[in-house]
């Protein structure tokens, strides 16, 4: 979306030289401020900034998502895409009412998911998050939905924000694959039980299209830098729950014959459903910004602009390995374009690393952790107004 200050229908150059001066164009492209600012009201509280600054900039919003929450609020104008609503579940089985977007595109008609829509960390209190009992069940029925009820030709599927270490056993199971156990009896899959798995049949999934998983991490499914060890605390998971985690992922990796898949770049992503998806739905793992950026028409944007503006609600060294915003900025430096950034916080790791022309975070006003996150719109804009741009 383009806004602009002024008047295309101006009078000739020749007689107005200072005409010739044309005004500032800016990308603003952030992510969410998590627990604070979507993405979406990060790029509008940043574009009031910049119109404060600069009256007459145009100025495009292009807020992006990283696969997890918001990917596909991110993508809906992009794609021009509309609402479904189908009956889902959450992670822990509770009956929800769910949606995803529909989209007609060069490759037909897309469904756009993401996994927390259903499974998402975001819809469980801190009490009851539970690894050992959450699935992706939610998930497989949206997928489900789309392949059945509307017949798409595509499915992409943002994996990010889980509140699930299933390895996606929970997706397939809503998908028509059947697990059981040594006795020969169904079993309804969730980590706890994962271990007691002995046999798969797969005859009765469902017929699937192309399914392609926006993924912003590279873990494997299994090992010290796998799902579980990496992911699951902040899930709820104890020391003890690792245990079983581990071995319950060990196990249906081994059962069914995924060895190959697990091993896989992003197979660990959002509690190992990068893993199901590959191995249980021929799914494509592809790098969520990459893929987003695509979509968004993002390179010929930046190349538009004369400053891109981005952020999320934390910049630092986790972001270095490719989330969203950094990947941007790498772009933006291949394409000479100057990036500022803007976040809740940001640590030394991140401001020397010299992707970022500046990092300006709130939390550098000494202000309270509950203030920052609270009054987040209007601080982000009155950073934005206060920054010197060069």
């Amino acid at each position: 979306m383009w806004i602009c200050g002024t008047n295309p229908a101006f009078p000739s150059a020749e007689f107005f030289p200072s005409l010739l001066e044309m005004p500032l164009r800016f990308l603003i492209a952030p992510d969410k401020f998590k627990g604070s600012l979507s993405a979406l009201e990060a790029a509008d509280a940043m574009a009031a900034g910049v119109r404060r600054k600069f009256p007459e900039a145009v100025i495009d919003l292009c807020p992006i998502a990283d696969g997890g929450e918001g990917f596909m609020e991110t993508l809906a104008p992009a794609l021009n895409g509309r609402w479904i609503t189908c009956p889902a579940v959450d992670a822990l089985g509770r009956p929800i009412k769910s949606r995803y977007l529909l989209a007609e595109t060069p490759q037909g008609l897309t469904a756009i998911l993401e996994m927390a829509e259903t499974a998402g960390l975001w819809r469980l209190s801190a009490t009851e998050r539970n690894p050992l009992h959450a699935t992706t069940k939610g998930t497989g029925l949206q997928m489900a939905h789309a392949s059945r009820v509307h017949q798409v030709t595509r499915i992409i599927l943002g994996i990010g924000g889980s509140a699930t270490n299933d390895g996606g056993a929970g997706m397939a199971s809503a998908l028509g694959i059947v697990f059981s156990a040594a006795d020969g009896l169904v079993i309804e899959p969730n980590p706890s039980n994962l271990t007691q798995i002995a046999g798969m049949d797969m005859d009765n999934r469902i017929r699937l299209p192309e399914i392609t998983a926006a993924c912003d991490v590279e873990n494997p499914l299994l090992g010290p830098f796998g799902a579980t060890a990496v992911f699951s605390g902040q899930k709820g998971a104890t020391d003890e729950n690792k245990i079983l985690l581990e071995a319950a992922l060990t196990q249906l990796a081994a059962i069914s014959g995924g060895g190959a898949a697990a091993v896989v770049a992003g197979a660990g992503a959002a509690g190992g459903l990068g893993f199901g998806l590959l191995h249980f739905t021929g799914a494509r793992l592809v790098s969520g910004f990459d893929l987003l950026a695509g979509l968004l028409g993002l390179q010929s944007r930046m190349t538009a602009a004369d400053h891109i503006i981005t952020g999320e609600g934390s910049i630092d060294h986790q972001s270095l390995s490719g989330k969203g915003p950094v990947a941007l900025a790498k772009l933006a430096q291949q394409l000479g374009k100057p990036v500022t950034a803007f976040c809740g916080q940001a640590d030394d790791a991140a401001r020397d690393s010299g992707i970022f022309r500046q990092i300006h975070a709130l939390a550098d006003s000494g202000l309270p952790l509950e203030t920052l996150v609270s009054q987040a719109r209007p601080l982000l804009t009155e950073l934005v107004a206060t920054t010197p741009f060069h």
